[in-house]
C-alpha cells in the first residue's frame, strides 16, 4: 500500500500542453466557467421554485441573467484587485496597476489572469449585488439569500481547478493520502526533522537525491468538498426554513469562514507572506506548530465569521422590536 500519492505527472496547468492555441486553455479557466454554468443552473431552480417571487413579482430569464452577469463582473474584478493587491508583495501592481487585468507576463507570454482571492471575489460579488438590487429595485437580502444557495456549489469547481493546477498545496503530511506535488519546496534529507518525518511517513530516502518532496494535504480537495459540497448541501436544505432574509447569506458568510479558518491549518500559506500573527518567531509554513500562527486567510475569515454574528444579532433585536411595538 502506497504510503502518500504522487501527483500525476500526465496533469499540466494547460489542457492541451504543447499545442499551438489550444495550448492557451487552462484547466483554471475551465473550472471557473463550469462554476458559473452549475450556480446559474441551481438559481434557475431556485427562481423556478418562487424562491425570489412575491405577489406583486415574479422573477423573468432575464432578471436572473442581468443580475448573475453583474454580480460574475464584481467578482472577477474583486477577486483579482484583491490578489494582486494585498496578496502579492513584489509591489508590482501597485506601481503597474495596468497589468492586474493584463493577460501577458512583462516578457510577453501569456499567463491569463493567474491568481484570484476568495475573499475579495466574496467582497466583490456583495457589493455587485447590492448595486444590481439597488439599480432594479430588488430586495437585496433575498437575492443575497438565493445567491447564498448556489455560490457553494460553484466554489466547489473553483478549487478543483486549483488542485488541477498543482498549487495552493497543504502542509506537509504523514497521512497516506498525502500527495507529493511536483513544484512544492524540497528539503534537504540531512535535516534531522526530515528524517524524523521520513520515519514516521514511512518514506525510504535511501535511493532519494538530496532534496527530498515530501507528501503534502491535498487541501484544495479539503476546501472543495467541505467548502463547497457539504456547506452547499446545509444551505440548500435550509433554503425553504430560513427565520429572515438575509439568514441564508450569514449562514454562508459564517460556515465558509469557520470551515476555512479550520483547513488553513492544514493549508500552507503563502511563502512571501507566512503567518500574520505568530505565536514563536520563524515558525515553519510547512508544519503546524501552534494554533496560534494565524494565516492572513484565517483572519480574514474571523472576520467573515463576526460580521455574520453581528449581522444575525441586528436582525433578531431589529424584528423582536417591531413585534413589541405592533
Amino acid at each position: 500500500m502506497p504510503l502518500s500519492i504522487t501527483y500525476p505527472s500526465w496533469l499540466h496547468p494547460e489542457i492541451f500542453p504543447g499545442i499551438p492555441v489550444l495550448g492557451l486553455i487552462r484547466w483554471y479557466g475551465l473550472m471557473y466557467i463550469v462554476a458559473f454554468f452549475v450556480a446559474y443552473t441551481l438559481f434557475k431552480r431556485l427562481v423556478k421554485e418562487g424562491f425570489l417571487d412575491t405577489q406583486e413579482y415574479k422573477v423573468s430569464e432575464e432578471d436572473i441573467f442581468s443580475f448573475f452577469t453583474t454580480v460574475i463582473l464584481f467578482l472577477l474584478i474583486g477577486a483579482r484587485v484583491f490578489s494582486t493587491l494585498v496578496y502579492d508583495t513584489s509591489g508590482l501592481y501597485w506601481s503597474k496597476p495596468w497589468l492586474i487585468f493584463w493577460p501577458f507576463s512583462e516578457n510577453g507570454n501569456f499567463t491569463g489572469l493567474a491568481g484570484m482571492s476568495y475573499h475579495g471575489g466574496f467582497i466583490g460579488a456583495l457589493l455587485g449585488s447590492v448595486f444590481w438590487c439597488v439599480r432594479k429595485k430588488k430586495p437585496v437580502l433575498r437575492w443575497a439569500d438565493a445567491a447564498s444557495c448556489v455560490i457553494p456549489a460553484g466554489y466547489t469547481f473553483g478549487r478543483l481547478g486549483n488542485f488541477l493546477n498543482g498549487e495552493l498545496y497543504g502542509r506537509i503530511t504523514t497521512m497516506p493520502w498525502g500527495v507529493v506535488f511536483p513544484h512544492a519546496q524540497r528539503f534537504s534529507k540531512s535535516l534531522d526533522w526530515l528524517q524524523d518525518f521520513a520515519q514516521k511517513a514511512g518514506l525510504d530516502l535511501t535511493a532519494a537525491s538530496n532534496l527530498v518532496n515530501l507528501p503534502r494535504h491535498p487541501s484544495q480537495l479539503y476546501e472543495a468538498f467541505f467548502e463547497g459540497l457539504i456547506l452547499w448541501a446545509v444551505i440548500w436544505a435550509l433554503r425553504k426554513k430560513k427565520l429572515f432574509d438575509g439568514f441564508l447569506a450569514a449562514v454562508y458568510t459564517f460556515g465558509y469562514g469557520a470551515v476555512r479558518f479550520v483547513i488553513e491549518y492544514f493549508r500552507e500559506p503563502d511563502a512571501d507572506l507566512g503567518y500574520r500573527i505568530m505565536k514563536e518567531s520563524n515558525a515553519p509554513i510547512y508544519l503546524n506548530t501552534s494554533l496560534m500562527n494565524l494565516s492572513t486567510g484565517q483572519i480574514l475569515c474571523l472576520i467573515m465569521m463576526a460580521a455574520s454574528l453581528l449581522f444575525v444579532a441586528v436582525r433578531i433585536i431589529g424584528t423582536s422590536g417591531k413585534q413589541k411595538s405592533g
